[in-house]
């Protein structure tokens, strides 16, 4: 089997990256790989779909550290595929990150991924469920009970009324963002800095006021689900505890956030289980859902990150059961070619 990953840039990857865990689990069971940036693909004028893919010809590396040098150093060999030889393109590019330097770039997964569901690749997620979760609005989609009360708009005199509403406080953050970028806490409408953090959390777009949940002191659980369901090896989950940094209230790794063990309590599972048919209605195969208590903060559909951590803590690398789901959609694929991709996409 093929695995293409579609990344926002080969420069960009580094060694924590989930993104690399799962290369690694692939290449360790004997697949090969490749990794597609979103201005490598191709729609000929004969209808063919191909993509300029970078491969490791044939290193095998088995260390993070290893591959992330090969994937940048000489050896590495860049072919044009047809994507009739690509069985699975993995979608792991983050939108957020080319709004403002590449806005063309947000929507490529999405829309040559859709091309290549259409000629017989199988696609992760599936491209139309991304197309509605292009930013935290999505979040909104689910049952009201496992969310936080929360508003979006870029009217101030809303946010302050939100505000009083909220004497425990409110999360400020833009709606399209990601890694816990212009993320802040504000206890009250009368803060005399409040006009300066709208601006600055506006600045990008619409703004996401968010009753703030005083557990989230502690930090929140990162848990991944697959196929709609909590990803797990026995009794253990794929989850992570992170803790923000002293003095910070984010949680993200990229934000200074730390991992630590999570504990999984029947009201995170029930969460999770009140996301199910909307995941996998919408071809969601690989998730990571931010629970604080027993509510949903964040859902990351498109590079839930925190499997090189959860390895770490666990010792059981999810990126190996994650591998052996997509082998099973490709023996699925070819016993019963008239599966929908976002059916596939969450058996």
């Amino acid at each position: 089997m093929r695995i293409a990953f579609l990344v926002n840039s080969i420069e960009g990857e580094e060694t924590f990256y989930a993104t690399t865990s799962l290369a690694l689990a692939a290449l360790a069971r004997g697949h090969e790989i490749a990794y597609v940036t979103p201005g490598d693909f191709v729609l000929t004028p004969d209808g063919r779909l191909t993509l300029h893919v970078l491969s490791l010809g044939t290193a095998r590396p088995r260390k993070a550290e290893t591959f992330i040098a090969a994937l940048r150093g000489e050896a590495t060999r860049r072919e044009v595929l047809d994507i009739a030889e690509i069985q699975v393109l993995f979608l792991r590019n983050d939108p957020s990150e080319d709004v403002g330097t590449r806005p063309w770039a947000t929507q490529a997964g999405i829309i040559f991924g859709r091309l290549a569901a259409e000629r017989g690749a199988i696609v992760v997620n599936d491209p139309d469920g991304l197309a509605a979760a292009q930013n935290k609005l999505y979040l909104q989609g689910f049952p009201e009970v496992v969310r936080p009360s929360t508003l979006i708009t870029r009217h101030m005199e809303e946010v302050r009324a939100f505000l009083d509403a909220h004497p425990q406080g409110v999360i400020l953050k833009p709606l399209q963002g990601s890694g816990g970028k212009n993320v802040f806490k504000v206890s009250s409408s009368h803060e005399t800095n409040l006009n300066q953090i709208f601006e600055a959390v506006s600045e990008g777009g619409y703004v996401i006021a968010q009753e703030y949940l005083p557990a989230a002191t502690d930090g929140d659980i990162r848990l991944f689900l697959m196929n709609g369901r909590p990803l797990k090896r026995g009794d253990i989950y794929a989850a992570v505890r992170r803790v923000p940094a002293e003095g910070d209230l984010r949680s993200n790794m990229h934000a200074n956030g730390r991992p630590a063990a999570a504990v999984i309590t029947p009201a995170m599972l029930a969460v999770a289980e009140k996301m199910r048919p909307k995941l996998v209605r919408d071809g969601m195969f690989l998730v990571g859902l931010d629970v604080v208590g027993d509510k949903l903060v964040e859902v990351n559909v498109f590079t839930p990150g925190a499997l090189p951590e959860i390895a770490e803590l666990t010792s059981i690398d999810f990126s190996e059961d994650i591998v052996a789901a997509l082998e099973m959609k490709l023996e699925i694929r070819r016993a019963d070619g008239t599966l929908s991709n976002r059916a596939l996409a969450t058996l």
